[in-house]
Formats: C-alpha cells, structure tokens, sequence
C-alpha cells in the first residue's frame, strides 16, 4: 500500500512497531556504551520511555492523529529516563506540537512536524553535542524532508529516514573522539535507528497491527491482588480515597489560556491533602487524597472532561500496607524542606535516610529513574522547597523535567553526577539560610569540590584515555576518564586512589559494592589508612551494582 495520508490508527501502530523493534533491539543499544563496563542503559532507557507513550495511546483507533500525538507526548514526558530517553520525549513533544489541529496528514506536514521535533530536542539540552542521538535525528529529518517530490508517499519518505538515520548513525564516531576511540556509535541514535524501522516496517507491511505484537511492560511489575475482606461492613474510612486522574480543560466551558491552577490547588487542598497539581498545555493532572471523591470529580468536571480516573480506598490499602500508610501520614504536616536523593544498593541508600533523606529513588548506572518517580516522590515529602540529588549524569536531565512540571513546591536540582556529590553535598546542608537559592549556591559549591573515583570490571576488549583495556581486568575512573587497568582489583583500588592523591584529602569513603569480598574491603581499609595516614578512611558496605569499589574524596 502506499500511502500519501496517514491517520491516527496508522500512526499509533507505527508507534507501537518502533517501540517493539526497540525491544527487540535493546541489549544491543546497551551494549554501545564508551565505558566497557556493564552499565550501559541507554536502550533500556528509550524503550521505557516509548513505551509509556505506547501505553498511552492504546490502539489509536478512531482517534485524530492530533490525539494520538498528544497522548504518545505525554506518556512519555512522565515515562522518560536518562539522557536519551528525555530527548525522545522531546521529540514526540515536539511532532506533537507540530500536529496540532490536524485530523489525518500528508507528507509536507508530517515533515514540518518532524522538523518541529529537531527544534525541541535541541532545545532540551543545554549545551547540545554532535555525535549523539540530536544530529542523528536531525539529519536523517533533513535528508528526507529534503526529497520529497509530489510523487512521494509515506513509505517512499520513511525509507529515507530510514537510510540517513544508518548514515548519520556511522559517522557519529567522527564527530565525538570518544565513540572512536571507543570503537562504538552512538547508542541513543541506534536507538532512534531501531525505532524508525519498526515504523518504516509497519508502513510496508512487514508487521501487522495485531495487539500479539505489542512490546510487554519492562517495569517488571504486576497488578497487586487486593483482598476486599480487609475492608468489611463494619469498617470505617479512616484514610479516605487515592484519587487521581487527567482532565482536559476546555475553551468552550471557560478560558483555558488563564485557567487558575492556584485557585485549584486550594480547592484540592480544602477537600483533601498530599496534594500534587500540574499542568501541561491543556492537560491537568490531579493527585489528592480525600474522604470526597465526588465532590473533587463535580467541582473539577466544571473546568473540562477526564481523560483517565483512578480511585483507591485508603483505608483498604493500610491494612494491607500499614508502614505505607504510616509514611504517608508523617507527611501530612507540609515542611520548609525536603530532601529527594538518587541510590542503588541498600547500603548506600540506607547511608542516605541516615544522612535525613526524606526519599531515595531507586536508580543509578543501568537503572535511571523516570519523570513520574521523581514526581511521586516530591508529592510524599509534602514540602515548599524541595531539593533534588541525581548523583549520576544521565539522571540529571528527567530529574529537570520533573521539576519543570510540579507545581506544589519549588524543586530545585542540584546537578550532583556521583554518589559522593551527593553524600557530599546533604551532609553539608544547612536550613538556617532562609533563601532557598543561597542553600542551592552551597550545595552546588559543595559538590564541585569532592572527586569519586569508581572500580568496575571491564566487560570487553577497549581503549580509552590512552589505557589499553583487558576483558576481565578491572578499571578506575573518575570523571568520566579512565585512569589505570589492572587484573586484580585490590591493585587497582590502591592504584586510583594513588592517581588520586588520597592523601591531600581530610577524608576517604571506601563503598563496597555488592561484587566485593568484605575480608578484601576490610583489607583495603586497613592498606589504604597506612598508605594515607592523614587521612581518615571510612569503610561503607553499599552492595551497589556495577562498581565494585567507589572512592569518596572529600
């Protein structure tokens, strides 16, 4: 068939099909990682993110492709991860703004909207670099839009895309020394390779609509069993209903451009509490927990109509999960301040609730958190001024997003890129300062003054930084530069932190990772503390995965 219109149903399944061709494909995207260590996430990281807009989108049947668009957009702005995941979700929020108003579309529009997504990628980086998932999205957009004839059809423009974006993906090695040296291309944009074959294959017919092919959820979670008997005839609603959902404000029932957020936010807050109200173009999003379900629908109703509803009975969810509910309620009475953290590993997220974490999000290397959990995690704090630790680079970016859209406190990012900045940086803050933005210039200050450097095991053959890289050996690093290679990983501690220069720092955090031995971490204390002994060594057992040993410079 070839197509010179494409509607919202053909539209949703091309999404679905680039979003199984990633799946499909992922490991391999994973495994383009400059480091040749086994942290890479970046396919991990765009598949959840398509996928939550995937989610969104259902079968697309009978929708406008102006309504696909929009609900793909914004499934994966809240799903996004890492890096390359949220500058995918700026390029659908971009396609999508690009749609706007449009039923079905040919090929000069679909261009333009494409077009639209370049413009919002770039925009969400803040010093945008060559090589990487932008200009191979870019060019592919560029080469294609620039061969459209008036003979052209949809499949005619995707092989197009298709061919530039293998193009383009080969010479991000020329662009970015460090994927050359690395022997890799760029994961983000093989990711976005992936993606645009299954929707160039879906176009030709080489996948079918079926909803068999559908990709199945990554999140490894299941629908919980409720057991209703917890809540019986004699049982009193102590807690109230969970209750959240989406609302489209509409133009013809008020206007919509100064639609009153604050005024809603109060009325929530009057009929209820832990609430969390933001906004996105035309779309509320609305978390709140009252004993009054209808009377939030009724009242809100007056503004526009639901896209989704979920409501939860409380007090059926506390006898099932009393130390939830406890949580929750400890949080009731809102704060000046609070903190939210990044961590992988018990050790070292119990090393954080030790310093006053009020929530650590589970995430790091290979596991990055999406928009949607930060935001759950500033609704439980219950805080006006909110500070954020991502402690990685890749986390940064969603940890942003985020914040961009949570109206009910100020969220203010401090972009720490290690465990140690983090730990760092929580450790010294100080709430005496009544302006927020003074507490963020210290911690800020704080966290450029510590080095981490980490241990990890070498996963493959590789150079980087002038070190030739032994599968099997162990390597450190520290700011993103490899430092020393070595086949015994007590050597390469002692080694790294020798680079370091150990001991010119007051302290050292030695974080055992869950790989390492405890008779060798307790050796390596003890080697460390006489090797610098002005300096204090601590010794942490974090059970961290991916970094055998990380050291903590401060």
């Amino acid at each position: 068939m070839n197509r010179e219109v494409l509607d919202g149903y053909t539209f949703a399944n091309m999404l679905r099909s680039g979003a199984a061709s990633l799946r499909t494909n992922k490991e391999e995207v994973n495994s383009l990682n400059v480091f040749p260590i086994p942290d890479g996430d970046t396919g991990d990281n765009m598949f959840m993110t398509i996928e939550s807009g995937v989610t969104e989108v259902c079968s697309g049947d009978e929708m406008s492709i102006e309504e696909v668009a929009s609900r793909a957009a914004r499934g994966m702005l809240l799903g996004a991860r890492g890096n390359s995941g949220v500058i995918l979700s700026r390029i659908f929020a971009g396609v999508n703004r690009g749609l706007k108003g449009c039923d079905k579309i040919n090929i000069n529009d679909f261009a333009e909207a494409l077009k639209c997504g370049v413009e919002e990628s770039y925009k969400a980086v803040s010093v945008p670099v060559e090589g990487t998932i932008l200009t191979v999205y870019r060019d592919a957009v560029r080469y294609a839009s620039g061969k459209i004839t008036d003979k052209s059809t949809f499949e005619d423009y995707f092989d197009d895309i298709l061919e530039e974006t293998r193009n383009s993906l080969e010479r991000t090695p020329d662009l970015l020394p460090v994927l050359k040296e690395a022997g890799v291309v760029d994961s983000g944009g093989a990711g976005i390779l992936y993606i645009v074959e299954g929707m160039r294959d879906f176009l030709k017919g080489d996948i079918s609509a079926d909803t068999d092919n559908e990709p199945e959820s990554d999140s490894g979670t299941t629908k919980k069993n409720i057991d209703l008997s917890l809540f019986g005839e004699e049982t009193d609603l102590i807690y109230g209903y969970c209750t959240e959902f989406l609302l489209r404000v509409q133009s013809k029932r008020n206007d919509k451009e100064f639609f009153d957020m604050d005024e809603l936010i109060d009325y929530l807050n009057c009929v209820g509490d832990s609430v969390v109200c933001f906004r996105d173009g035309s779309i509320v999003k609305v978390h709140v927990h009252t004993k009054r379900p209808g009377d939030v629908f009724n009242h809100c109703q007056k503004y526009g109509e639901f896209l989704m509803v979920k409501v939860e009975n409380m007090t059926l969810q506390h006898h099932g999960n009393v130390s939830k509910q406890s949580r929750e309620l400890k949080n009731k009475v809102r704060k000046k301040y609070g903190i939210v953290t990044v961590a992988a590993g018990k050790g070292v997220k119990e090393l954080f609730s030790s310093l006053g974490c009020d929530t650590v999000v589970d995430g790091g290397q290979s596991m990055n958190p999406s928009a949607e959990d930060f935001i759950k995690a500033f609704e439980e704090i219950n805080a006006d001024n909110i500070f954020v630790f991502p402690n990685n680079s890749n986390i940064i970016l969603t940890a942003k997003q985020a914040a961009m859209l949570y109206e009910a406190s100020n969220i203010i990012v401090i972009p720490t890129k290690t465990i140690g900045e983090g730990y760092a940086s929580i450790s010294m803050i100080d709430y005496n300062y009544e302006n927020p933005t003074k507490i963020e210039k210290e911690l800020t200050e704080v966290a450029e003054g510590v080095k981490t450097g980490m241990i990890s095991k070498a996963n493959r053959a590789s150079s980087k930084d002038g070190i030739n890289i032994k599968n099997g050996d162990y390597i450190g690093f520290c700011d993103d530069k490899v430092l020393i290679d070595d086949p015994t990983r007590s050597s390469a501690v002692m080694e790294l932190a020798k680079i370091l220069n150990a001991g010119d720092w007051d302290v050292v955090l030695l974080i055992a990772g869950d790989e390492a031995d405890a008779d060798e971490a307790n050796m390596l204390k003890e080697n460390l503390q006489e090797s610098f002994p002005s300096t204090e060594v601590i010794l942490i057992d974090g059970k961290q995965p991916v970094y055998d040993y990380m050291l903590v410079l401060m």
